[in-house]
């Protein structure tokens, strides 16, 4: 094997924004080596033993200067390693990545470049400002906002720029907002042109500010903005009032915390993001699959019913069927019961359609569609986690079934990401979701004593809410129907939005 290094451009931020191939090849590395402004969470879609390095700069404070990263990306490379450089934006606009191509060519590594979404046009966009529009602006030229230190003389053709371009887009421009401002008013560009400052563009926290050119360092200033922002100079700023459409999101910037699973598919997180929605991602929940005494037998058995009542339980499920020399025609003759839409589909990726799906998602309604359907005298199984309700089971008995409640896998306090503990013990955020009651229990283990109130609180459904009230002592703000994850959003959504959701 021979090593490669790759300069990915990550994008603005927005970690939708990655190219296919950029995203691929993050699956793909042995070694990555990232900025400070490449998307935290890219790095989970990583190998589990992928090595990673950070390398980024925040404020002029190098972890590592360019020609140690150069180094590194050259040694990696001999050690026959395939090695993503994730740059935030593109590798080519601004981002050094000509100098580390250079490098690598230099000392005969093959390297290929994966452009990125450059901030220059993304964040703008984000922001509701087009770089170019037909009746608008015809030109656009980026700059950047902070040349190279070592230069004895500025490169920037101010008078050019001031003059010759409909729009100016300066990266790493805040820091010298003021000087810019005061030179492209000198080289005749017009005092009052509209002018935008966007710090953490295509992020959810994103924030704009908007003047003319002659008062927006002066504004932004009152305003307490900090890098990392752009600048955007030019008519085209004036259309944000008509087209301005992230920052109009329904949770556009509100902080929510997310007490998921550790090992759980991030859909919650996702449609958050897609409504504008800051993330605190703060699992309480590891799973830990159990061992299983004579699982063989238990197979073996005649069973008429397969009950699931989650999609975690399915996935172990069948890791263990294949484990024990069976696969899918284990089903057959067999009712397949799931308690709700996602574990079905959970099913259904491995080509099993569940023949019953209560109408409300709960152990109880599994209960009452069998009673239903009169169903007694069955042999039934069920898979599931060892802290499983024993409602289901008991319910299933009192109608004259035989049921096994097979504790296939457990569910344990995971470790503690101390940097999302901190934001939750300091109130850092807006609203908080409990899609289970372990979930609950488990907060209340890693928290102690802490008060919610003030806090929105959303629940996936009743069981949950019990628990809230009994185990944390507060009334949830609002509780999901359907108890899905989108039913969680929905109640999110009209906690914030009064009913408008």
């Amino acid at each position: 094997m021979k090593g490669k290094v790759y300069l990915v451009g990550a994008g603005p931020g927005d970690p939708g924004l990655i190219t296919v191939k950029g995203l691929e090849l993050i699956k793909r590395a042995d070694v990555i080596v990232y900025d400070f402004l490449a998307e935290k969470s890219l790095l989970s879609h990583a190998k589990e033993d992928a090595e990673k390095i950070y390398v980024g700069k925040k404020g002029g404070c190098h972890t590592m200067s360019q020609e140690e990263i150069n180094e590194l990306l050259v040694k990696k490379a001999k050690e026959e390693k395939l090695v993503v450089r994730l740059k935030g934006g593109d590798p080519f606009v601004f981002g050094r990545g000509g100098e580390e191509a250079l490098k690598l060519s230099q000392e005969g590594i093959e390297f290929e470049v994966v452009p990125g979404v450059t901030s220059g046009v993304a964040v703008p966009a984000y922001a509701g400002i087009p770089v170019t529009h037909r009746k608008v602006a015809v030109s656009v030229a980026f700059v950047t906002g902070h040349e190279d230190p070592t230069k004895e003389k500025s490169q920037i053709n101010w008078e050019g720029l001031a003059r010759g371009v409909d729009t100016l887009v300066f990266l790493m421009g805040m820091g010298n907002l003021e000087l810019i401002a005061e030179k492209l008013m000198e080289g005749g560009r017009d005092p009052e042109t509209p002018t935008a400052v966007i710090t953490w563009g295509t992020r959810p926290i994103q924030r704009t500010v908007t003047s003319t050119l002659r008062d927006i360092a002066q504004v932004v200033k009152k305003e307490g903005l900090a890098p990392p922002g752009i600048v955007v100079v030019g008519k085209v700023v004036s259309l944000r009032e008509r087209i301005n459409w992230y920052e109009k999101k329904p949770l556009f910037g509100k902080r929510v915390v997310v007490t998921r699973p550790l090992e759980g598919p991030g859909e919650l997180r996702r449609l958050l993001e897609e409504e504008g929605a800051v993330v605190i991602d703060f699992p309480t929940i590891s799973l830990r699959e159990l061992e299983v005494e004579g699982l063989e037998d238990i197979l073996k058995k005649d069973w008429d019913y397969v009950v699931f009542t989650s999609r975690f339980g399915v996935e172990i499920f069948f890791k263990k069927l294949l484990r024990e020399g069976f696969d899918a025609r284990f089903f057959g003759g067999k009712r397949v019961v799931a308690v709700g839409e996602k574990t079905g589909m959970e099913l259904e990726k491995r080509f099993i359609k569940p023949d019953l799906i209560p109408e409300k998602f709960t152990g109880e309604d599994i209960v009452r569609l069998f009673e239903e359907l009169g169903v007694k005298g069955k042999r039934i199984l069920i898979p599931r986690a060892k802290k499983g309700r024993k409602e289901l089971r008991e319910g299933l008995e009192a109608l004259g079934n035989y049921v096994l409640d097979l504790p296939t896998y457990d569910t344990v306090l995971p470790e503690v990401d101390e940097e999302a503990l901190e934001k939750v013990r300091s109130g850092q955020f807006d609203a908080i979701t409990f899609t289970s009651s372990q979930a609950v229990r488990n907060f209340k283990k890693l928290m102690g004593e802490f008060d919610l109130r003030g806090k929105v609180i959303v629940s996936i459904g009743p069981t949950t809410t019990e628990t809230i009230k009994s185990v944390l002592g507060v009334e949830p703000s609002s509780e999901a129907y359907p108890y899905t994850m989108e039913g969680v959003l929905k109640a999110l959504k009209e906690a914030f939005l009064g009913g408008r959701a």
